[in-house]
């Protein structure tokens, strides 16, 4: 992943043209699979200016796969007018340094914190062991398995990294899954059941929770039955996976 940063200087009288040309070149940029996501953006202190970010998938994807591509021709006849204006344009390599303010609290804060999860998994596993199509999956299981899937949760939805430290992290979660042969009815079950068990303990019912809960479910255990089937991928070596408001493991193709 690479991010390109291009600079602008645009007099006032042509703010307006300028963002419908970009408005109009976005749309070559929104179908370029080199492509990731770009942003225009123009600065309050000095409204003259702006900056455009581009994540492309590689400086030689951008170079070599967009510019002498079918879209560029399009994107470039829109901005070309605006050459002139460019004051810096770069490609700059993401660093480890990342992370997220306290404007907006994670899931893990909103779900309720560690008390909200470990609620969740006991009373889930309790309605697992009396499931007649799930208490066979889950047979002899550790007792403090409910335990250590609230742990796993409460991470991925950006609480403490206990699954990490403590059990193994993503690696040991996949490994668990091992020729279990998990079948697609037991998946939706796991599924249902977790989202009922989910109104029952009082987690928020708010739409933008629920949907990134539910999406997580659907995620978490397709990639259990993939690494329970008959030709699994190599266990993953990557940290765990963390999800946030309108942020999910990133698409790999």
């Amino acid at each position: 992943m690479i991010v390109e940063y291009i600079r602008y200087r645009i007099a006032e009288p042509q703010h307006a043209a300028f963002e419908e040309a970009y408005q109009r070149a976005a749309g070559q940029l929104g179908e370029a699979e080199q492509c990731v996501d770009f942003e225009l953006a123009r600065c309050t202190e000095d409204p003259n200016a702006y900056i455009l970010r581009i994540r492309w998938t590689s400086t030689e994807d951008h170079l070599e796969g967009f510019r002498k591509g079918k879209h560029f021709a399009g994107f470039f006849a829109e901005i070309k007018p605006y050459l002139e204006s460019i004051e810096e344009m770069r490609h700059y390599q993401v660093t480890a340094v990342a992370g997220r303010g306290g404007s907006t609290p994670t899931l893990y804060e909103w779900a309720g914190g560690a008390g909200a999860f470990d609620r969740l998994f006991t009373r889930f596993y309790e309605r697992v062991d009396t499931d007649e199509l799930l208490a066979p999956v889950f047979a002899g299981k550790d007792p403090q398995h409910a335990e250590h899937v609230a742990a796993w949760l409460g991470e991925v939805f950006g609480g403490p990294a206990r699954y990490s430290t403590e059990h193994g992290g993503h690696r040991h979660m996949a490994h668990q899954h091992l020729g279990r042969g998990l079948t697609e009815q037991q998946r939706r079950r796991w599924v249902a059941l977790l989202a009922d068990t989910a109104d029952e303990v009082g987690l928020p019912s708010d739409p933008e929770f629920r949907a990134v809960f539910m999406y997580y479910l659907e995620w978490g255990t397709r990639m259990a039955m993939i690494y329970s089937g008959p030709k699994p991928p190599p266990l993953p070596e990557t940290p765990m996976p963390r999800w946030d408001w309108g942020i999910t493991p990133p698409y790999r193709g």
